[in-house]
């Protein structure tokens, strides 16, 4: 690896990206791991020449893709090239609340059809099941009853389906902002999303200066979105995930079963698309060939 270029020690304090509310804290696992990825970044960035570059950081909820991105746009301030950080959670169709509560809804729709399919819906089947909805226990697994497991399998379809689609995220409004930029845009309407149905905004942001566009995002190598030039792929386990929700307490709900459910599918689809990553780095910080990746997951 190229070691033409060292990351800079970090000051206190460090801008970070554009999500209203968000609370990060870079510790020193994220700039351990940014560190590891500067030098091949740079290189890459600098294979452009004086090209417009977006680099999509993406990876499991909770992995560290604000710290890791924030600690990256410092390194490249400190090159001398500009760089913003984006968060693509402000661009979902719902206010994080409301689209909570429609990947249940799509969940238990989902489970209910599931049952309606195979037959095995009856007044006793609802009366439990309307039980497990008001305990918020329809998601976890159970192996003694069919029914059951027919009902989770369906919605977890149904769910699949949703999460991480054009039905859940406004992937043209991302994809048209990474076109407007690479066109050389000066100045880009951004929008901000807080936890209120009233905190919805858009922020002119000045581009004349910013030459690398960091999308910070779980989607950020789908392949709904157009425009990234180097998608980096944070990698982590459905349970090392967990973990940095706990320690990070992002939702109410961290030890649910509905969002443990979430969080499988979303590194399924993770999974599928890292063969499009161009930086793979491991959860121990030490970038990964695509192979070195797929044999890592099949042992776990």
């Amino acid at each position: 690896m190229d070691n033409k270029w060292k990351a800079p020690e970090l000051p206190g304090d460090i801008p970070h990206g554009d999500m209203p509310g968000d609370k990060i804290c870079i510790g020193e696992e994220h700039i351990r791991k940014a560190k590891a990825l500067f030098p091949e970044l740079m290189r890459m960035i600098e294979e452009r020449g004086e090209a417009r570059t977006v680099v999509a950081v993406c990876g499991g909820s909770g992995v560290g893709k604000s710290e890791i991105a924030s600690v990256l746009a410092y390194y490249l301030g400190d090159q001398g090239i500009g760089a913003y950080v984006l968060s693509g959670d402000n661009y979902p169709r719902r206010i994080p609340r409301e689209n909570d509560r429609e990947r249940q809804r799509v969940f238990r729709v989902g489970g209910l059809r599931g049952l309606v399919s195979a037959g095995l819906i009856s007044e006793t089947v609802t009366a439990e099941l309307r039980k497990l909805w008001e305990e918020d226990r329809d998601a976890e697994p159970n192996p003694d009853q069919e029914w059951l497991r027919v009902y989770r399998r369906a919605g977890r379809r149904a769910l699949s389906g949703y999460l991480g689609t054009p039905a859940e995220t406004d992937f043209d409004e991302v994809s048209g902002i990474l076109a407007d930029f690479h066109r050389g845009a000066r100045e880009i309407c951004l929008k901000r999303m807080g936890r209120e149905p009233g905190e919805l905004w858009y922020d002119r942001v000045d581009f004349s200066e910013i030459r690398v566009l960091i999308v910070e995002w779980t989607h950020g190598n789908s392949d709904y979105l157009e425009g990234v030039d180097i998608p980096v792929l944070l990698n982590s386990t459905p349970a090392e995930t967990l973990a940095h929700r706990r320690a990070r307490n992002r939702d109410g709900k961290t030890d649910s079963a509905f969002t443990t459910l979430v969080l499988e599918i979303e590194q399924q689809k993770l999974e599928d698309q890292a063969r499009k990553a161009r930086l793979i780095l491991s959860k121990q910080g030490e970038l990964l060939s695509y192979a070195e990746y797929r044999r890592i997951m099949a042992e776990t």
